[in-house]
Order: structure tokens, then sequence, then C-alpha cells
């Protein structure tokens, strides 16, 4: 399984609009290597977008495996989504890879893992990696408040809560909405 200090990926989609944040920092064991990685990537001209977490020759791979398969799908998320479930949980080499993934349109959000998982959230609210659970958390307390903030705004505020509680995620944050 891939280790959970990797990264924090938050996807969420909140009246009509789907933003991905994601922290730039790269930890390697205990040390920082890196504070500004992008790990937010987008195909199908902007139209999605993919975050990962976990070994980043790994998340390569796994992007560059789902860019194919939404072509070969001619751009329907959910069908390119449950393809590459399908490989990476049935092929010898993906099989391997350590990373999870959020990928999202301004209509669905999925994240999936090598262990077959596609998840399609109830509350349109997703986070992976070390700090996802503090931004999942606090995006759905900003979001069940329903105060009155977009969501590339409850993006923002929930990932730096994550940063502030978690020692493998920090506040260089990457956010990017969705285009329709």
């Amino acid at each position: 399984m891939i280790d959970s200090r990797s990264t924090t990926i938050l996807a969420l989609r909140y009246r009509g609009k789907t933003v991905f944040a994601g922290d730039g920092q790269v930890t390697i064991n205990n040390t920082v290597m890196k504070h500004g990685a992008t790990k937010i990537r987008s195909i199908n001209e902007g139209r999605i977008k993919t975050g990962f977490a976990g070994s980043a020759a790994d998340a390569l791979t796994l992007f560059e495996r789902f860019d194919a398969k939404v072509g070969e799908a001619r751009g329907q998320l959910g069908r390119a989504v449950v393809e590459l479930a399908k490989d990476w949980r049935t092929d010898k080499f993906l099989r391997k890879l350590e990373a999870m993934m959020i990928v999202g349109s301004s209509e669905e959000l999925y994240l999936l893992s090598g262990a077959g998982d596609v998840i399609e959230p109830d509350d349109d609210i997703l986070a992976i990696g070390s700090g996802g659970n503090f931004a999942l958390a606090a995006a759905r307390a900003l979001v069940q408040a329903e105060v009155d903030l977009p969501a590339e705004e409850i993006a923002r505020r929930a990932m730096k809560i994550a940063a502030h509680i978690c020692p493998f995620t920090n506040d260089n944050l990457a956010i990017e909405e969705v285009s329709a």
C-alpha cells in the first residue's frame, strides 16, 4: 500500500464549480525535499483534472495511462475511470504502482486506487494523502455550515487546516478549477 505520508489532494464540487487543491511538499522519510511540487494535472483541454498521492514516477505513469483511457473513451470520464481501474488491478506492471488518484470533471468526481477502488463520493468531496482526512473534514464542515464562500476558498481554507495539522503537508497550495 502507498506511504500515507505522501501529500494532500482535495477535490470538491460546490455551487456549480469543481476545484482541485494540492499542497506542494515532497517528503522522503522525515525530510522535506521540495516545497513547490505540482501534483494536479489537466487533460481534455482542462475539462478533466487529476490529483495524485504517492510515488511521483508511479503517479505520472498512471496519469499517462489515464489520459490515454480518456482519449479511448472519447472524454467519457466514468468509462475511462473504470477501464483504468481494471487495468490497474489486473496488469502485472501497474499493480505494483504505489499511488492513489482523484479525477474529476464539472459533473463527476472519482477516487481510484490500485486495489481496484472506484469511489464516487455522496457529498462531492474527496481527499487523499497524509493530510487527506484533515482536509476532507475541514471541507465538509465548511460546506455543511453553508458558509458564503466559493468552492476555491473552501478548498484553500480546508487545505490550510490540513497543513497546520499534518507534518507531511505544507501550505504552498495549487488550486485549479475544472473548465466547463
